[in-house]
Protein backbone atom coordinates (compact mmCIF):
# COMPACT_ATOMS: atom_id res chain seq x y z
CA UNK A 1 0.00 0.00 0.00
CA UNK A 2 1.50 3.65 -0.46
CA UNK A 3 0.56 6.60 1.48
CA UNK A 4 1.13 9.99 0.80
CA UNK A 5 4.24 9.47 1.57
CA UNK A 6 5.38 7.23 -1.41
CA UNK A 7 6.52 4.50 1.08
CA UNK A 8 5.35 0.72 1.59
CA UNK A 9 3.34 0.66 5.24
CA UNK A 10 2.06 -2.27 5.96
CA UNK A 11 2.36 -6.52 5.26
CA UNK A 12 -1.25 -5.72 3.63
CA UNK A 13 -1.84 -6.58 -0.19
CA UNK A 14 -1.24 -3.30 -2.17
CA UNK A 15 -3.85 -0.63 -2.86
CA UNK A 16 -4.05 2.03 -5.14
CA UNK A 17 -1.72 5.14 -5.33
CA UNK A 18 -3.71 8.39 -4.25
CA UNK A 19 -2.39 12.03 -4.32
CA UNK A 20 -2.32 14.25 -1.55
CA UNK A 21 -4.06 17.57 -2.67
CA UNK A 22 -3.04 18.99 0.58
CA UNK A 23 -0.55 22.25 0.63
CA UNK A 24 2.57 22.55 2.42
CA UNK A 25 2.35 24.09 5.91
CA UNK A 26 4.86 25.07 8.96
CA UNK A 27 5.10 22.25 10.82
CA UNK A 28 3.19 21.73 14.35
CA UNK A 29 4.24 19.44 16.88
CA UNK A 30 1.54 17.16 18.40
CA UNK A 31 0.07 17.21 22.02
CA UNK A 32 0.59 14.60 24.17
CA UNK A 33 -2.61 14.33 26.37
CA UNK A 34 -3.57 12.68 29.54
CA UNK A 35 -7.20 10.82 29.86
CA UNK A 36 -8.75 8.99 33.03
CA UNK A 37 -10.74 5.72 33.11
CA UNK A 38 -14.29 6.37 33.55
CA UNK A 39 -15.57 3.03 33.62
CA UNK A 40 -14.96 -0.81 31.80
CA UNK A 41 -17.79 -2.71 30.45
CA UNK A 42 -17.46 -6.39 29.02
CA UNK A 43 -16.77 -7.04 25.83
CA UNK A 44 -17.13 -10.44 23.84
CA UNK A 45 -13.23 -11.50 23.56
CA UNK A 46 -14.68 -13.46 20.41
CA UNK A 47 -15.49 -9.72 18.60
CA UNK A 48 -12.34 -9.13 16.25
CA UNK A 49 -13.54 -4.84 16.37
CA UNK A 50 -12.76 -3.12 13.39
CA UNK A 51 -15.32 -0.31 13.74
CA UNK A 52 -17.20 1.22 16.91
CA UNK A 53 -19.52 3.69 16.88
CA UNK A 54 -21.95 4.97 19.69
CA UNK A 55 -25.12 6.39 18.27
CA UNK A 56 -28.28 7.42 20.80
CA UNK A 57 -27.61 5.50 23.70
CA UNK A 58 -26.75 2.11 22.00
CA UNK A 59 -22.99 0.60 20.46
CA UNK A 60 -23.03 -0.47 17.42
CA UNK A 61 -19.77 -2.79 16.23
CA UNK A 62 -18.64 -3.85 13.19
CA UNK A 63 -16.01 -7.14 13.28
CA UNK A 64 -13.40 -9.02 10.96
CA UNK A 65 -12.04 -11.99 9.96
CA UNK A 66 -13.47 -14.50 7.61
CA UNK A 67 -16.38 -16.09 8.72
CA UNK A 68 -16.74 -13.77 11.62
CA UNK A 69 -17.58 -10.68 9.83
CA UNK A 70 -20.74 -9.01 11.78
CA UNK A 71 -22.92 -5.88 12.34
CA UNK A 72 -23.80 -6.16 15.77
CA UNK A 73 -25.27 -4.12 18.85
CA UNK A 74 -23.66 -4.33 21.83
CA UNK A 75 -25.10 -3.95 25.69
CA UNK A 76 -22.78 -2.39 27.51
CA UNK A 77 -23.98 -3.11 31.13
CA UNK A 78 -24.12 -7.03 29.96
CA UNK A 79 -21.62 -7.12 26.75
CA UNK A 80 -24.02 -9.23 25.38
CA UNK A 81 -24.22 -9.26 21.10
CA UNK A 82 -27.19 -8.40 19.18
CA UNK A 83 -25.63 -9.74 15.37
CA UNK A 84 -27.98 -8.12 12.91
CA UNK A 85 -25.89 -8.91 9.69
CA UNK A 86 -23.05 -11.60 8.72
CA UNK A 87 -20.72 -10.77 5.71
CA UNK A 88 -20.10 -13.74 3.32
CA UNK A 89 -17.59 -15.81 4.93
CA UNK A 90 -15.20 -15.32 2.04
CA UNK A 91 -14.85 -11.28 3.47
CA UNK A 92 -13.43 -9.72 6.09
CA UNK A 93 -15.26 -7.15 7.38
CA UNK A 94 -13.90 -3.45 8.59
CA UNK A 95 -15.38 0.14 9.88
CA UNK A 96 -18.83 1.04 10.18
CA UNK A 97 -20.24 4.47 10.44
CA UNK A 98 -23.78 5.75 10.46
CA UNK A 99 -24.66 8.68 8.20
CA UNK A 100 -28.43 9.85 7.46
CA UNK A 101 -30.13 7.22 8.65
CA UNK A 102 -27.74 4.41 6.84
CA UNK A 103 -25.27 2.31 8.09
CA UNK A 104 -21.54 1.65 5.83
CA UNK A 105 -19.39 -1.66 6.13
CA UNK A 106 -16.50 -1.67 5.06
CA UNK A 107 -14.65 -4.70 4.24
CA UNK A 108 -10.54 -5.26 3.96
CA UNK A 109 -9.62 -6.86 0.37
CA UNK A 110 -13.28 -7.05 -1.48
CA UNK A 111 -13.43 -3.66 -2.56
CA UNK A 112 -17.03 -3.19 -1.79
CA UNK A 113 -19.24 -1.34 1.17
CA UNK A 114 -22.37 -2.47 2.81
CA UNK A 115 -25.12 -0.32 3.41
CA UNK A 116 -27.97 -1.47 5.66
CA UNK A 117 -30.59 0.73 6.74
CA UNK A 118 -30.48 2.04 10.52
CA UNK A 119 -32.04 -1.33 11.91
CA UNK A 120 -29.19 -3.33 10.03
CA UNK A 121 -31.27 -4.61 7.12
CA UNK A 122 -29.08 -5.20 4.11
CA UNK A 123 -29.48 -2.16 1.36
CA UNK A 124 -27.01 -2.90 -1.24
CA UNK A 125 -23.18 -2.80 -1.85
CA UNK A 126 -21.09 0.03 -3.15
CA UNK A 127 -17.83 -0.64 -5.09
CA UNK A 128 -14.65 1.02 -4.87
CA UNK A 129 -10.83 1.03 -5.24
CA UNK A 130 -8.54 -0.09 -2.89
CA UNK A 131 -8.67 -1.58 0.65
CA UNK A 132 -11.25 -0.34 3.25
CA UNK A 133 -9.76 0.19 6.71
CA UNK A 134 -11.84 2.67 8.60
CA UNK A 135 -14.59 5.15 7.69
CA UNK A 136 -16.59 8.07 9.83
CA UNK A 137 -18.72 11.45 8.62
CA UNK A 138 -18.90 14.80 9.47
CA UNK A 139 -22.57 14.62 8.94
CA UNK A 140 -22.50 15.59 5.11
CA UNK A 141 -19.75 13.68 3.50
CA UNK A 142 -17.50 10.06 4.24
CA UNK A 143 -14.27 10.14 5.08
CA UNK A 144 -12.12 6.53 4.44
CA UNK A 145 -8.82 5.35 5.86
CA UNK A 146 -6.85 2.23 3.53
CA UNK A 147 -4.09 1.78 6.62
CA UNK A 148 -2.08 4.16 4.27
CA UNK A 149 -1.02 7.72 5.52
CA UNK A 150 -4.58 9.36 3.19
CA UNK A 151 -7.68 9.81 4.29
CA UNK A 152 -9.51 10.06 1.87
CA UNK A 153 -12.88 12.13 1.59
CA UNK A 154 -15.50 10.12 -0.20
CA UNK A 155 -18.73 10.52 -1.88
CA UNK A 156 -21.63 8.63 0.03
CA UNK A 157 -23.48 7.23 -2.80
CA UNK A 158 -20.29 6.57 -4.97
CA UNK A 159 -17.04 6.48 -3.42
CA UNK A 160 -15.42 8.24 -5.74
CA UNK A 161 -12.67 10.42 -3.85
CA UNK A 162 -13.14 13.75 -3.62
CA UNK A 163 -10.62 14.75 -1.81
CA UNK A 164 -6.92 13.04 -0.41
CA UNK A 165 -5.54 14.22 2.82
CA UNK A 166 -2.26 13.30 4.17
CA UNK A 167 -2.38 12.56 7.39
CA UNK A 168 1.00 13.66 9.15
CA UNK A 169 2.33 13.50 12.42
CA UNK A 170 4.98 16.69 13.29
CA UNK A 171 5.89 16.92 9.71
CA UNK A 172 5.96 13.27 8.54
CA UNK A 173 3.23 11.25 7.00
CA UNK A 174 2.16 8.87 9.35
CA UNK A 175 0.64 5.61 7.81
CA UNK A 176 -1.77 2.49 9.24
CA UNK A 177 -3.79 5.18 10.23
CA UNK A 178 -6.87 2.67 10.78
CA UNK A 179 -10.64 2.83 12.58
CA UNK A 180 -12.31 6.63 12.32
CA UNK A 181 -14.04 8.67 14.17
CA UNK A 182 -15.73 12.00 13.47
CA UNK A 183 -15.70 14.56 16.64
CA UNK A 184 -15.97 18.17 16.78
CA UNK A 185 -14.37 18.81 13.59
CA UNK A 186 -11.68 16.73 13.58
CA UNK A 187 -11.19 13.46 12.76
CA UNK A 188 -9.93 10.64 15.58
CA UNK A 189 -8.08 7.77 14.20
CA UNK A 190 -6.57 4.34 15.67
CA UNK A 191 -2.58 3.69 14.61
CA UNK A 192 -2.72 -0.11 13.90
CA UNK A 193 -0.01 -2.23 16.06
CA UNK A 194 -0.05 0.58 18.17
CA UNK A 195 -1.57 1.53 21.52
CA UNK A 196 -2.29 5.14 19.79
CA UNK A 197 -4.94 6.88 19.19
CA UNK A 198 -4.52 10.61 17.18
CA UNK A 199 -6.30 14.23 16.62
CA UNK A 200 -6.42 14.61 13.23
CA UNK A 201 -7.02 18.39 11.64
CA UNK A 202 -8.67 17.45 8.29
CA UNK A 203 -8.36 20.27 6.70
CA UNK A 204 -4.72 20.11 6.77
CA UNK A 205 -3.99 15.93 7.64
CA UNK A 206 -1.75 17.45 10.55
CA UNK A 207 -1.81 15.38 13.74
CA UNK A 208 -2.22 17.96 16.97
CA UNK A 209 -2.50 15.56 19.52
CA UNK A 210 -2.51 11.94 20.65
CA UNK A 211 -3.00 9.52 23.77
CA UNK A 212 -1.23 6.96 23.91
CA UNK A 213 -2.94 3.75 25.73
CA UNK A 214 -0.89 1.16 26.66
CA UNK A 215 -2.25 0.77 30.44
CA UNK A 216 -5.59 -0.99 29.09
CA UNK A 217 -3.95 -3.64 27.90
CA UNK A 218 -2.88 -5.07 31.86
CA UNK A 219 -6.72 -4.53 32.72
CA UNK A 220 -7.21 -7.23 30.14
CA UNK A 221 -7.37 -10.51 32.53
CA UNK A 222 -7.73 -13.74 31.17
CA UNK A 223 -7.19 -12.45 27.69
CA UNK A 224 -4.53 -14.00 25.62
CA UNK A 225 -6.15 -13.78 22.40
CA UNK A 226 -6.15 -9.68 22.65
CA UNK A 227 -4.75 -8.36 19.57
CA UNK A 228 -4.47 -4.53 18.70
CA UNK A 229 -5.62 -1.82 19.84
CA UNK A 230 -8.65 -0.84 17.76
CA UNK A 231 -12.40 0.91 17.80
CA UNK A 232 -12.74 4.23 18.90
CA UNK A 233 -16.76 6.06 19.73
CA UNK A 234 -17.99 8.27 21.04
CA UNK A 235 -20.46 9.92 23.44
CA UNK A 236 -21.72 13.64 22.40
CA UNK A 237 -23.61 13.84 25.80
CA UNK A 238 -21.11 13.34 28.33
CA UNK A 239 -18.12 14.04 26.01
CA UNK A 240 -16.37 11.06 26.63
CA UNK A 241 -15.05 8.00 24.72
CA UNK A 242 -15.65 4.31 24.59
CA UNK A 243 -12.20 2.65 23.47
CA UNK A 244 -11.98 -0.97 22.93
CA UNK A 245 -9.20 -3.66 20.70
CA UNK A 246 -9.77 -7.00 18.59
CA UNK A 247 -10.99 -9.75 21.39
CA UNK A 248 -11.07 -7.58 24.30
CA UNK A 249 -12.59 -8.78 26.83
CA UNK A 250 -13.51 -5.06 27.65
CA UNK A 251 -14.34 -1.87 26.38
CA UNK A 252 -13.33 1.25 28.12
CA UNK A 253 -14.57 4.59 28.46
CA UNK A 254 -12.39 7.33 28.91
CA UNK A 255 -12.08 11.29 29.73
CA UNK A 256 -9.72 12.94 27.34
CA UNK A 257 -8.08 15.79 29.37
CA UNK A 258 -6.41 18.05 27.31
Amino acid sequence: MVGCGGTKSSNKSDKSKEVSTTPKREIVMAKLYDYRIVAEYPHSSKSYTQGLQYVDGVMWEGTGREGSSHLQRIDLKTGKIEILASLPDTEFGEGITHYKGHIYQLTWESHKAYLYDNKGNFIKTIPYRGEGWGITTDGEQLYMSDGSSTIRRINPETFATEESICVTLNGEPLDLINELEWVDGHIWANVYLTDAIVEIDPKTGVIVGFIDLPELRGRLHNNPEAEALNGIAYNPTTGNFYVAGKDWNRIFEIEILK
